[in-house]
């Protein structure tokens, strides 16, 4: 059972989705916790997936994982990194979870031979979810996913009407976010969204105490009284959340329009004035112009939705306040690499200028992997900083097997199964793998660091624990071929027997990782990683002096008379395969 003392704040959307319910709820959070509160959240997901663990990156974006190894909604990323609250399992549940929990009830006879319903059985356990994660906090903030009248949300809106009577008037709060959106032809802004969207969530049971209001401009108002008016709700709680020039702006924004007042004030809470200093800081340094610059490619394949590297770029951005920077991320198709060659595809896509760093996220299958592979040779090759994330660990490894090591076939068990020559292997433990949802190795690991090496000097420590999400890794039986011929592994698992980090000595920069490290980066603790990467980043800028210090290009096959992986192509997207 909750904390008598806790307080549920509900945060509901209408009109189209992506308006920003859930950066609205992580502001809300870092709001709160200015002010000295104890806050949580969770994200109700309507889908039926029990997790977004095997869906698409191009269907859902960012699959963001906890040290406990949950995989969720990429909107736990943004409460991670705007409050001080570790999200876990907990978190994040949907629609398929629910009703998973309830059919396995059912078949334990838990309901005694009775019929099971949505009301009351599903919102029932709806409800014993948001209760568990908020036990402990001050205040829980609960996010439903998806859109007012979305026929999959009827079951948490049904739930979050129904803990109003459970838990008491005075210890809940309803938000609706809403567009209000303008009409370029008529040269204003209509309220009539927003109206009909407060009209449909109130049939449901649910009158929202606050509404927020997303436009591209501020308001004037004269429109947010005339939305007060036709929503029923008073003035001061019709909160403004225009477009902002960075996501850490909107705190502040919504902190000027009085929304963290109107919060203690309807929940009956006392608490001292919000500290906003930090986030006063961050907003100054992103959105500074005099600030110098360095630009990041990142090559990857789902460069078509950025959101799918979500945790990614913000890291970089975080890393750009702790080197006084500002870092612009050039999205690179690997696949166009393969079409031409590197610098090419690099300079097509940053308006025909090179970057001054190199970054290959994660990724499934074998598309793409060539021009991967050609870009980390060409990274290695140019001195140009370079650092790979899980695939792109593994990425490296392959390039510098084929072109160093002198194993021309090397290549990852994912891409062709059948070579004698798997530098990357998958892992021990997923050989008897049938289930693929939520089984690959997920969460916090802990990382012994060799002295005397880069990945050492960045921690600045012997031990580090970092987020994993793969089934594949480096092949033992080619470690020592790799490590003779200067491929150093400088992290490993505590027992040495799992590779997690490679490093190149006679390079700037150029290290890969097989965990996440951009999951553990805040705007208020920028991750090592990514802070010394930037700061590479910043140095190769400097030594570049003129555009006639070309690089030569290098071949887009990969390797020198390497194997193509391209014959694996049937499975080249398998989400169950490798990393997110």
């Amino acid at each position: 059972m909750e904390s008598r003392s806790t307080k549920f704040i509900f945060i509901t959307g209408g009109v189209v989705s992506s308006i920003g319910k859930g950066l609205t709820t992580a502001c809300i959070g870092a709001l709160l916790e200015a002010r000295g509160l104890k806050a949580t959240a969770v994200k109700l997901d309507p889908y039926i997936n029990v997790d977004p663990g095997t869906m698409s990156p191009f269907q859902h974006g960012e699959v963001f994982v906890t040290d406990d190894g949950a995989e969720t909604d990429l909107d736990l990323g943004h409460y991670e990194r705007f409050m001080g609250t570790k999200m876990s399992k907990l978190n994040n549940f949907t629609s398929g979870k629910v009703y998973e929990t309830v059919i396995a009830n059912e078949r334990r006879g838990d309901y005694l031979g009775g019929t099971v319903q949505v009301i009351p059985h599903i919102t029932d356990e709806i409800k014993r979810r948001v209760k568990l994660a908020a036990e402990g906090f001050d205040v829980c903030l609960v996010e439903v996913g998806g859109t007012v009248g979305d026929i999959e949300s009827l079951p948490f809106l049904e739930a979050i009407r129904q803990m109003r009577a459970d838990v008491g008037a005075q210890n809940t709060l309803y938000i609706h976010v809403t567009l209000v959106p303008h009409i370029s032809t008529a040269h204003e802004y209509k309220t009539k969204p927003t109206q009909h969207s407060v009209k449909e969530i109130t049939g449901y049971g649910i009158v929202p105490n606050i509404i927020i209001c997303r436009s591209d401009q501020p308001l004037d108002e004269k429109l947010k009284n005339k939305i007060s008016l036709f929503c029923n709700v008073s003035p001061n709680c019709v909160i403004n959340a225009p477009d902002v020039k960075t996501i850490y702006e909107l705190p502040l924004v919504l902190h000027k329009e009085g929304l963290d007042q109107r919060i203690v004030e309807l929940l009956h809470m006392w608490t001292g004035a919000p500290k906003l200093d930090p986030w006063e800081k961050i907003a100054r340094s992103v959105t500074s112009a005099d600030r110098p610059s360095v630009t990041i490619a990142m090559v990857g394949k789902y460069v078509d939705l950025t959101e799918s590297y979500k945790s990614l770029s913000e890291a970089l951005i975080h890393s750009g306040v702790a080197n006084d920077c500002k870092v612009s991320i050039v999205y690179v198709d690997s696949e166009e690499i393969e079409k031409s060659d590197v610098e090419s595809a690099i300079r097509k896509a940053n308006n025909g200028q090179m970057t001054d760093a190199i970054l290959i996220p994660g990724g499934f299958g074998v598309r793409g992997s060539e021009g991967k592979i050609a870009t980390a040779r060409f990274a290695r090759e140019n001195k140009i900083p370079y650092f790979g994330i899980c695939l792109g660990l593994q990425i490296a490894t392959i390039e510098y097997a084929r072109n160093v090591a002198k194993l021309p076939e090397a290549t990852s068990a994912e891409f062709c199964p059948t070579s004698p020559c798997t530098v990357i292997d998958i892992m021990e433990s997923q050989k008897s793998v049938n289930q693929k949802g939520g089984s690959m190795r997920l969460g916090a690991y802990p990382c012994a660091l060799k002295d005397g090496t880069k990945a050492r000097k960045i921690y600045g420590k012997a031990q580090i624990s970092e987020r994993h999400r793969h089934r594949f890794e480096v092949n033992n039986a080619f470690r020592t071929t790799l490590e003779d011929a200067g491929f150093v592994f400088s992290g490993t698992s505590p027992d040495n027997f799992l590779v997690e980090i490679g490093e190149l000595k006679d390079h700037p920069w150029f290290i890969g990782v097989q965990f996440h490290p951009e999951f553990q980066s805040t705007p208020k603790t920028p991750h090592p990683l990514f802070t010394s990467f930037v700061a590479a980043a910043k140095a190769h800028k400097a030594q570049t002096t003129s555009p006639s210090n070309r690089v030569e290009k290098v071949s887009t096959n990969g390797s020198k008379g390497g194997r193509s992986t391209r014959a694996s192509s049937q499975n080249a997207d398998a989400t169950v395969g490798n990393q997110s």
